[in-house]
């Protein structure tokens, strides 16, 4: 969650003005309420970071407010509130053009992601860094702590010039993450080239890297430049570099170390102005302790290691990919389909040992067998189901607190003693964690259960730092 934003909000119904304003405010936000277009133009030099965009007096004045607001400061990102089932009502244009799609009722871990993502494209506009690929950015989404390490960890080193190895499972994103390197570095403006080291055979491997001059070898009826001069100025990518012939890795680790190459059958020497980003699925200690993986190249390409955890590791950003992936086949007009609870809650239970790939291919097939349908539980194909039928699915939260139940009371008074203040306030998180359970963590209904004011309740989640339900509020 970031931790201080300049929002300026946009909606015309005051009511519904002030939900947003006050959810915006319980996200620890400073959000800037305004009425119309031309308050909101005022603004805009007043360092906003981000525009949301409500309800205007008709979906016409919406799409005008909204080319409005993208033509007065097209490097502000404008995220759309998007009204339950209202998604078809949606203008394609803005869709398309908007930086992020915001589902009512809002949904905390949706709306934190949303606001991070805005936040880090203000800093890159602030940093020079031009556009941003919005593609790119958004294909990184997650607010787990591992995906957010991920993002910490590109942020400081994509603008150096550092040898990157990217380590995680098939399906993961690696890739994802190698095109986001590239693309906030200061080579964005040249060519980023991946080759995969495993799909093609060791022959011709070092033809695609370096290149051939004409006859080199028969069949060699031209000269042909490699994906290192394709390169040049720009990023390599040597995907699954584990399945790399050692012959190969010989060549490559000269290279490497020397920054220079000659075309097969060539005798000139050519400069490797290259950032190398490697990744692969596989343990290189166990390929260099079997002699499969040359210990000098590993130590080469491991200068900056980044791991991609696994989707059983970040359960809860399934939701999250869920509506990014969903909206991304919508923009594309592949389709669209929507899920219940309960069906989020099964995928959620699921391994996923293919990752994001295997959730991405799911929701393509789910697309064409629903096409814009609610898809429940018995709708999955059976693997994704859990044991039992839907009504005895567990009742879990998909974005659960980050303080653990603790017991009501200790068995006994510890010797040493205890602080008893902080004992109970201990009790206190645990009682208000487990009614924002019970109420689904909408916050109104949350406040009945524990038999307290709403605007109390508010009070002691900003107190103790419980600000991670899934759902701020009742709207």
């Amino acid at each position: 969650m970031p931790d201080s934003m300049t929002i300026l909000l946009v909606e015309d119904d005051k009511q519904q003005r002030n939900k947003l304003a006050a959810i915006l405010e319980f996200v620890a936000q400073e959000p800037i309420t305004i009425i119309d277009y031309q308050a909101a133009s005022d603004k805009l030099d007043d360092g906003v970071e981000a525009i949301i965009l409500g309800g205007c007096s008709s979906a016409e004045a919406r799409k005008v407010t909204f080319d409005a607001l993208r033509k007065a400061s097209e490097n502000i990102p404008i995220l759309v509130l998007v009204a339950e089932n209202g998604e078809r009502d949606l203008d394609k244009d803005m869709v398309k053009h908007a930086f992020s799609l915001i589902n009512l009722p809002m949904r905390y871990a949706e709306v934190s992601d949303a606001l991070h993502r805005a936040q880090v494209y203000r800093l890159s506009q602030k940093r020079g860094g031009g556009g941003m690929n919005l593609e790119l950015f958004r294909s990184l989404v997650g607010n787990s702590r591992g995906i957010l390490e991920v993002h910490k960890l590109i942020e400081q080193v994509a603008d150096t010039g550092a040898t990157v190895l990217i380590l995680g499972e098939s399906g993961t994103g690696k890739e994802v993450v190698a095109r986001n390197l590239h693309y906030h570095s200061s080579r964005r403006d040249k060519l980023f080239v991946p080759i995969n080291c495993g799909a093609i055979p060791g022959e011709l491997l070092e033809s695609e890297l370096f290149g051939h001059e004409k006859g080199a070898f028969t069949g060699a009826i031209s000269a042909r430049r490699g994906r290192f001069e394709m390169a040049e100025g720009g990023t390599l990518f040597l995907d699954e570099i584990g399945d790399m012939p050692t012959t190969m890795q010989v060549k490559l680790l000269r290279v490497l170390q020397e920054r220079t190459f000659e075309r097969i059958g060539g005798n000139k020497v050519l400069t490797a102005d290259v950032r190398i980003v490697a990744a692969t699925h596989r343990n290189l200690d166990e390929l260099i302790s079997t002699g499969n993986f040359r210990e000098d190249l590993y130590y080469r390409l491991n200068v900056f290691p980044i791991d991609m955890p696994p989707l059983r590791e970040r359960i809860d950003d399934v939701p999250l990919l869920v509506n990014e992936l969903i909206a991304r086949m919508e923009n594309e007009k592949r389709g669209s389909v929507r899920f219940t609870p309960a069906a989020l809650i099964a995928l959620c239970q699921y391994r996923w040992p293919g990752n994001v790939r295997e959730l991405s291919n799911l929701l393509e097939r789910l697309v064409i067998m629903h096409p814009y349908g609610i898809v429940d539980v018995g709708d999955l194909p059976v693997k994704f189901r859990p044991a039992g039928s839907a009504e005895n699915l567990p009742q879990i939260t998909l974005d659960p607190q980050l303080t653990p139940v603790m017991p009501m009371q200790p068995s006994r008074l510890p010797r040493e003693g205890l602080d008893l203040k902080e004992h109970i306030s201990t009790v206190e998180c645990s009682l208000i964690k487990q009614a924002l359970d019970e109420a689904g963590g909408v916050v109104a209904h949350a406040a009945k259960r524990l038999k307290m004011r709403r605007t109390t309740l508010v009070e002691k989640l900003r107190k103790y730092g419980l600000q991670r339900s899934e759902s701020v509020t009742g709207i």
